[in-house]
């Protein structure tokens, strides 16, 4: 028999208690920032184990130490962002913009893993529209093809848990989580109070069953996970799933992993039949690499553990409505005024009347101070009309008084310049393990002068 539940509401903005729910907090005057929150319970509802029962505490030295073993998903770039594959009982959360391709991804990935018994919840789509993705996908059809893949249309958790008991697969993938609902609360899905109060349900469930959770989650305008803050502490692992919709390159990032780094990166190419693993980024995102005109720079950027060369382009004019215009894609705005700061005020070029555009090719958005030394070079020779040749490349960031300052794991940017053939690479005075490897010379600079003498005279 269910146990009676019962309810509170408080307010976001000063954390005061209501009995039931007003317009206005009594308390600190705002208005609607009070929110449904569940009080006590005896025990669960519908089924949802409660892992706290009959616990007590356990010296830490009696605590066996250790990971168990972890399944691996059958996608080597998901499998690395997420440390080596799902670790038993997590609670993941994956969120991006809509349409970037988050349900694609986790669909193709349990359609092609035939050994593991997962539950696709869609509360967005019918079973039909998760049908016809997955025959794009080429899955989907038999045993091998997505038999081991179930698709279950429900938004209520109590009735959610009946199904995964009953199944008991080896995966829950919940699509989206903004969609669930529970019967101990009255506000509808989508609402803090639900957000927080279902993905509370699920992660008692996967602590106590030892079934790994993966929710998909919506984001707001500003970029950030839809929901409360607190849902992005009560799960192990965070996932950011980005990129641009013009461009076809996804990056997978991990924002938060209990089990493993956040400093891996998972680069995918999203295509006619899903997502693709992009084996070498560098050479896909630098492309062809004969003469260029002006105003074009090979940058050895770090995203994560994984040194990528971007290529960046930029292009100088003069000023044809009076006001100069700035524009950056896939470069903070903010830093390149700093940077045209710089050179007006330490290397003595007028810029402040002519138009400025930066792009990084790829779609893909940088904000290690690394590239600055390459978006620098990129506008100076966009600025005199002067080719930088193309088997340059740079990595260093610019400070304040023009000085070039050192940047982290340099030995693994020239590796990755030398494996793509560049003949030199500029890289900041100072920095140890400067020795070139693979035929590619070393060039240590201590400041925009010297880099810009050596380039254009």
């Amino acid at each position: 028999m269910a146990a009676k539940v019962r309810t509170r509401y408080v307010c976001r903005n000063c954390g005061a208690e209501h009995a039931q729910w007003m317009g206005q907090c009594g308390t600190c005057k705002e208005w609607n920032t009070l929110v449904e929150e569940v009080r006590d319970r005896v025990k669960e509802r519908g089924g949802v184990p409660a892992a706290g029962q009959g616990s007590r505490p356990v010296p830490i030295a009696d605590i066996r130490a250790g990971e168990g073993p972890r399944t691996p998903l059958g996608d080597r770039e998901l499998d690395r962002v997420l440390g080596g594959g799902v670790v038993p009982g997590s609670l993941i959360l994956i969120g991006g913009d809509p349409g970037i391709g988050k349900s694609t991804l986790m669909l193709q990935t349990v359609l092609r893993t035939p050994g593991l018994s997962t539950l696709y919840i869609s509360g967005e789509e019918s079973a039909q529209q998760v049908k016809m993705r997955a025959e794009r996908l080429g899955g989907g059809m038999g045993p091998g093809q997505g038999g081991n893949c179930f698709v279950l249309n429900e938004t209520n958790t109590q009735l959610i848990f009946r199904h995964i008991e009953e199944l008991q697969p080896d995966l829950v993938i919940v699509d989206s989580v903004q969609t669930l609902h529970t019967a101990v609360l009255e506000g509808s899905p989508g609402s803090v109070g639900q957000v927080r109060e279902c993905t509370s349900e699920l992660m008692r469930f996967a602590k106590a069953t030892g079934i790994p959770v993966v929710l998909i989650g919506h984001i707001t305008k500003d970029g950030a996970i839809a929901g409360p803050k607190v849902l992005e502490h009560m799960v192990d692992c965070v996932l950011q799933f980005e990129g641009d919709r013009d461009h076809a390159y996804r990056l997978l990032r991990p924002l938060k992993n209990r089990f493993g780094s956040t400093n891996e990166l998972g680069i995918y190419e999203m295509q006619g039949s899903g997502l693709a693993i992009v084996e070498d980024p560098s050479q896909v995102l630098l492309g062809d690499r004969g003469p260029r005109p002006s105003g074009v720079c090979v940058a050895a950027t770090l995203e994560g553990m994984r040194p990528l060369l971007v290529e960046v382009q930029a292009l100088v004019s003069s000023a044809v409505y009076g006001t100069p215009q700035r524009s950056a894609t896939g470069f903070d705005l903010r830093r390149l005024n700093m940077l045209l700061a710089v050179l007006e005020k330490r290397c003595g070029f007028r810029l402040g009347q002519k138009d400025v555009f930066l792009n990084l090719a790829g779609g893909f958005r940088v904000e290690e101070p690394a590239i600055d030394l390459a978006v620098v070079c990129a506008v100076l020779g966009s600025n005199a009309d002067i080719p930088v040749p193309m088997d340059r490349c740079f990595a260093g960031e610019v400070g304040l008084t023009g000085e070039v300052r050192p940047v982290t794991r340099i030995e693994q940017r020239i590796s990755e310049a030398a494996k793509l053939g560049f003949a030199k690479i500029y890289v900041p005075k100072g920095t140890k393990g400067l020795q070139g490897t693979g035929g590619i010379e070393v060039v240590p600079i201590g400041r925009v002068d010297e880099v810009l003498i050596d380039l254009f005279g």
